[in-house]
């Protein structure tokens, strides 16, 4: 019988504090992401909060609440990543 393996599979805060300690370890400062790449990578929450009825202002709002990142709603909609975008950068 063959068994197949599972992936290992780790939450975001931790692949963040590792990074974070890689990055001071080799004397490098934060990593920095232009506001594009960032819509990017929360665009799979921004659906969910949509389809949850939040508007982009209402997104906005809890990213800037809940971390030093400033945000507007309309940054959220011009660099918003659709689903057909993000599977497209992930190969």
């Amino acid at each position: 019988m063959i068994r197949k393996s599972v992936p290992k599979l780790y939450p975001v805060e931790e692949a963040v504090r590792a990074q974070k300690a890689l990055r001071a370890a080799a004397g490098l400062g934060p990593e920095m992401f232009p506001v594009q790449a960032f819509v990017g990578m929360i665009s799979d929450e921004i659906d969910s909060l949509r389809q949850a009825g939040k508007t982009d202002d209402q997104i906005a709002a809890l990213v800037t609440r809940n971390s030093a990142i400033q945000i507007s709603g309309e940054e959220i909609t011009q660099n918003y990543a659709s689903a057909k975008q993000r599977h497209q950068n992930r190969g």
